[in-house]
């Protein structure tokens, strides 16, 4: 199978309404990452995601519609907080966990009775959201457990001779995925942390909740069990305060013959003397933008990628402390 990267244009989109509507992938940009999507109505074509990225079966997926889409076509029991928080975040990275009519295919959320929602507000996802007019279904665009996606340079990579077509949105500006937010209780509660945190959520509905999972127990959203974000290369986490430590490691690692990096912010660089350095930038945001795209750099060029954690851990960081932890802990 050829695999191709296009721009988003009518010809582009007709294409990958031909390919979805006869139970193949595209793959697609989103303000966070590339997702890989499928006709959530179509229940071979939801395991062929699973087939493709070699995705736990367990794992559910989330279903993306365009911002004119009438979710409660797939969803009830809509509660009065959840319409404020779309109103205040959608489209956005969030995503938000509502009961299922049972409309989309089984397969799509794993046996459960419930159905997570996106609107990316990415113009590219909503031009072919629109195109299509149906529920899609998409996880990040990448081999199960490596790096997100956040280019279609990435996405061919992982993808190449598996999927078609990628459509070519330009970098992710978000950089991680989404904030998953069940929605079907009294008080919302995070699953999943993102770029819309806690006490944004919070300000909008009163209050908010952060789930935390117990052992055994099934999978209520992704990213929350299996080992994600992995770049093919060692790595190692050092905590803010043990950044020192993180320098004589990576001095031990080149007296010894590897290529080794430092992956950290610029508030840490500058304690990094002479140390060959991948700069995830200064603000939150600049930090969560480029992680994935500095752990796909960093496989490419250095035998173990040496992370160090930035001295803010709240806000955003949440969710980048999340994926950090998951890709080089």
């Amino acid at each position: 199978m050829q695999t191709v990267i296009s721009p988003i244009d009518e010809q582009s989109l007709e294409r990958a309404k031909n390919i979805i509507s006869s139970g193949g992938l595209v793959a697609f940009p989103t303000e966070t990452v590339y997702g890989l999507g499928a006709d959530a109505l179509n229940e071979e074509a939801v395991r062929l995601i699973y087939a493709t990225k070699g995705r736990p079966s367990d794992n559910p997926l989330i279903v993306h519609v365009h911002k004119d889409f009438d979710i409660t076509r797939l969803v009830c029991d809509i509660p009065g907080y959840a319409r404020l928080l779309a109103e205040a975040f959608l489209p956005g990275p969030l995503t938000m966990v509502y009961k299922s009519r049972g409309v989309v295919c089984p397969a799509v959320s794993c046996g459960l009775d419930t159905l997570a929602v996106r609107v990316p507000s990415h113009d590219g996802a909503q031009r072919f959201l629109s195109y299509l007019d149906i529920p899609v279904a998409a996880p990040s665009a990448n081999v199960s457990k490596h790096v997100s996606p956040v280019t279609a340079r990435h996405v061919y990579d992982d993808l190449n001779g598996k999927i078609q077509l990628i459509l070519d949105g330009g970098k992710c500006a978000g950089g991680i995925e989404s904030t998953v937010l069940d929605c079907t209780g009294k008080v919302p509660c995070i699953l999943r942390s993102g770029l819309i945190t806690r006490d944004m959520v919070a300000q909008v509905a009163g209050e908010c909740d952060e789930y935390h999972m117990a052992a055994g127990e099934k999978v209520r959203s992704p990213g929350m069990k299996y080992k994600h974000y992995s770049p093919r290369c060692k790595t190692a986490l050092f905590k803010y305060e043990d950044r020192f430590l993180a320098l004589d490691r990576y001095r031990e690692c080149t007296a010894q013959g590897s290529r080794a990096v430092i992956m950290c912010d610029d508030a840490v660089a500058a304690d990094m003397e002479d140390a060959r350095i991948l700069s995830l930038g200064s603000s939150e945001s600049d930090i969560a933008s480029n992680l994935y795209d500095k752990l796909r750099e960093g496989e490419k060029i250095a035998d173990i990628i040496i992370a160090v954690a930035p001295l803010k851990q709240d806000g955003v960081m949440v969710g980048v402390m999340n994926r950090l932890t998951k890709a080089c802990g």
